[in-house]
């Protein structure tokens, strides 16, 4: 792992890094915030997934939660969100196929199988990595994502019970199979075997009998793609069948972007702060 950034942000430091990822099988990039209490103690993580055609660099650039990450005692990661590289396949002419667009699940099908495995980079390699060359605690951990990464944030907390102390997201894809965005990505990626896609997909995780976990959304009323690719209110149907425990938060006028995230994510962080500290293992 090699530091390739190292930028001084509300009292800690804004690191970004590269190494060689053995999931994806080239090299990775991710950023990662330590706040001012990591230089004298391990803190507890939010890993935070984005959407598509992001990299690392736009939710710490745009999205205000370094300050929050701060005052609460965070580390803050941000993952690249696919395989990058010249010998990587990239959709043609599709922003919403190949490089950033990896939509966090682990491709079966030809030529993406090969570098796209972000769903293990995401949910074993990164994590691992980090605990063992940062100062954070070990497995003291949760998750959030926007849009694409917050379907990717769902689906790691879903499919892991025990693993994240809380999930939040900001206008998830909760409902990929439906969609086009998820089921272009899908098909691609993991074939045209549908049943094959439930494993990726929240509400179809949270139908077929997930363990509870929390779940906390906000979407917007305003949000350009709410109608055609979110679908929230599938998720809530599912989770009011099994009494699931979400709380879908729709927030009037706000749209997809950047300044909706910038607006609730001190809310979402200290939502994280909470879990995160509570317990003898992450008491500050």
């Amino acid at each position: 792992m090699q530091q390739i950034e190292h930028i001084k942000e509300s009292g800690g430091w804004l690191n970004r890094y590269r190494h060689t990822s053995d999931a994806c099988n080239c090299t990775m990039r991710f950023s990662v915030y330590l706040p001012p209490q990591a230089a004298s103690e391990r803190v507890p993580v939010v890993y935070w997934l984005s959407g598509l055609t992001c990299t690392d660099d736009n939710a710490r650039t745009k999205g205000g939660m370094q300050r929050y990450a701060a005052e609460l005692g965070l580390a803050l990661v941000f993952p690249d969100t696919s395989p990058r590289g010249t010998d990587v396949p990239d959709g043609q002419n599709r922003y919403d196929l190949g490089k950033g667009a990896g939509f966090y699940v682990n491709a079966t099908q030809a030529p993406w199988s090969e570098h796209y495995h972000m769903y293990d980079y995401i949910t074993r390699e990164l994590p691992e990595l980090i605990e063992s060359e940062l100062p954070v605690q070990s497995g003291i951990k949760s998750i959030s994502g926007h849009s694409m990464g917050g379907h990717g944030a769902l689906i790691s907390a879903l499919k892991n019970p025990g693993a994240y102390r809380s999930v939040s997201a900001f206008a998830p894809i909760c409902n990929p199979s439906v969609c086009s965005w998820g089921q272009g990505c899908f098909e691609a990626y993991l074939g045209e075997d549908r049943e094959a896609w439930q494993a990726y997909d929240a509400t179809a995780l949270v139908t077929a009998g997930a363990p509870p976990i929390p779940l906390l959304i906000d979407s917007g009323t305003g949000d350009e793609f709410l109608a055609e690719q979110l679908y929230p209110q599938n998720l809530e149907a599912a989770c009011k069948t099994r009494d699931f425990p979400l709380t879908l938060r729709m927030q009037e006028d706000y749209d997809h972007s950047y300044h909706f995230i910038a607006t609730f994510i001190g809310e979402h962080l200290a939502y994280h702060a909470d879990r995160l500290y509570s317990g003898d293992d992450a008491g500050r």
